[in-house]
């Protein structure tokens, strides 16, 4: 089917699937409040990516619990990206390797109380998991409680960012109950935020209630009943017909079908980019990796398939990080492109995030005009996330939000591009790689850390593993009644205690 044809019938499809989510939000949990202006009702929310991890804390479903209000760690990002008070009220840097934190008065959603022995715990947990969180890719440290409000954390070498890092929605603090046997994290009851997940139904659905003695205030929903629905066809027809509040990641293609009033754009540190396995198959040369990223003409995505809703690919990091543009410098070390010859390579992307598919057909006449043959493969997320892991696609097309995992920009270098890294896609091994990523770790004063991470960036790009493709800017549908949905440039929020309706 042409990619026109294709666009003209997206609407009429919508249409037809919305009956399909006809009373699938009907209140679980909890009484429904609605009609109840002061306390508000129950909201309705409709979200891209089912559970691939059964809602571990520990990988890409940590944000899941971060955006629904169920989690939260010591740290949190203000609107500058800088680091602000959460479950720790305060902290001091006490020399280069240990930082200690002072928690505030907070309870769990069990009842017992957040103890700075129940948050060493937590992150002693986190420091064992297997694979390692994003977040602490390259770090060691170790947290202990300091008398009755104090958590002392020391890392094995220097972190200048760790109040950054502590951010992260992969190190959301749970109580002791939470944690059971074979490394497994219980996130049902057992977290800190102003929403208690009650109850999760497979993939397919989550029933949130008020927590009621939140630290930070009641909130004002009195819960939130969720349904992982990974069509974005589907989630659009849902919101235009009333039957949720709030609906994260509208295709672009579905934008226009939306009243003006409830799309909201959001520019983010998001960038898609098409990720080549480095370790076997054919991209392991790396003539054939820049004969594919010299094949890829970035302005058909920014353009075609994101109709104006992204800017073309230039970095790893895109417009939404600032200070970035001004810092870039060329890519180093890159090796002249070979003649494919008929090279095989399997192509795979996630139809979670609608616009990915449509970028890897393109992708696949851009490679294929240039010599390669390829194969397409498109799965839902959670059915895929594993097999990309592991190396078993020669090419992978990632839509990657590249603050989300600490708000700093080494971070995402460190867990994608390093030989250690836990959520390395692309294989990559590279000692020189590596050298500058550590460098850029260990580099304290902030302008000086953005020069170091933008000199990495410069060597990564060199290896032709990543082909950046496009800056994305996210399109979520809230409803014309909804007020106080928080939507940010990192994508770890979206309802808060003041999100109503």
């Amino acid at each position: 089917m042409g990619q026109n044809v294709w666009r003209r019938l997206r609407p009429l499809i919508a249409l037809a699937l919305a009956p399909v989510l006809a009373g699938c939000f009907a209140s679980g949990g909890g009484t429904d409040a609605a009609g109840d202006a002061q306390d508000g009702s129950r909201l309705r929310v409709a979200l891209a990516f089912p559970p691939a991890e059964n809602l571990s804390p520990y990988g890409a479903d940590s944000t899941i619990l971060s955006r629904l209000g169920v989690t939260e760690g010591l740290t949190a990002l203000d609107a500058n990206g800088a680091a602000a008070p959460a479950l720790a009220a305060s902290w001091r840097q006490e020399n280069d390797r240990t930082w200690l934190f002072t928690l505030r008065e907070a309870t769990f959603q069990d009842g017992s109380a957040v103890t700075p022995a129940a948050v060493a715990g937590a992150l002693t947990h986190a420091t064992k998991a297997k694979p390692v969180p994003a977040a602490l890719s390259g770090v060691t440290l170790t947290a202990k409680p300091e008398g009755s409000t104090g958590v002392r954390i020391t890392t094995e070498a220097p972190d200048p960012v760790l109040p950054l890092r502590l951010s992260s929605p992969a190190l959301a603090v749970f109580s002791g109950k939470a944690y059971g046997t074979q490394d497994k994290v219980d996130p049902v009851g057992t977290a800190t935020g102003p929403f208690e997940l009650t109850k999760v139904t497979g993939a397919t659905a989550a029933t949130l209630d008020r927590y009621d003695d939140y630290w930070g205030g009641r909130a004002q929903a009195t819960g939130i009943d969720v349904k992982f629905v990974a069509d974005g066809t589907a989630r659009a027809a849902a919101l235009r017909t009333n039957q949720v509040d709030l609906a994260e990641a509208i295709p672009v293609a579905q934008a226009a079908t939306l009243d003006k009033a409830t799309r909201e754009a959001t520019a983010t540190t998001r960038t898609t980019s098409l990720l080549l396995n480095t370790e076997k198959g054919a991209f392991k040369n790396a003539a054939l990796r820049a004969a594919a990223r010299q094949a890829v003409d970035t302005s058909a995505f920014a353009k075609g398939v994101y109709e104006g809703y992204a800017d073309a690919g230039v970095g790893i990091y895109g417009p939404a990080v600032t200070w970035a543009a001004g810092k870039r410098t060329e890519p180093v070390g890159r090796t002249a492109p070979a003649k494919p010859e008929g090279a095989r390579i399997t192509l795979a992307t996630y139809d979670n995030r609608p616009e990915l598919p449509e970028v890897a057909q393109v992708l696949e006449q851009q490679l294929e005009k240039a010599g390669f043959e390829v194969t397409l493969e498109v799965r839902e997320y959670s059915r895929l996330e594993s097999d990309a892991l592991d190396g078993k696609f020669d090419a992978f097309v990632l839509a990657r939000n590249t603050l989300v995992d600490t708000g700093d920009p080494v971070s995402v270098l460190a867990s994608d591009y390093t030989c250690d890294g836990g959520y390395n896609i692309a294989q990559l091994c590279d000692k020189d790689v590596d050298r500058a990523v550590a460098k850029a770790e260990g580099t304290a004063d902030t302008a000086e850390r953005q020069d170091a991470a933008m000199a990495a960036e410069a060597r990564i790009l060199g290896t032709d593993a990543v082909v950046p493709l496009v800056h994305q800017r996210i399109i979520t549908g809230v409803g014309t009644d909804v007020r106080g949905a928080l939507l940010d440039p990192y994508e770890r929020t979206l309802v808060g205690i003041g999100t109503r309706r």
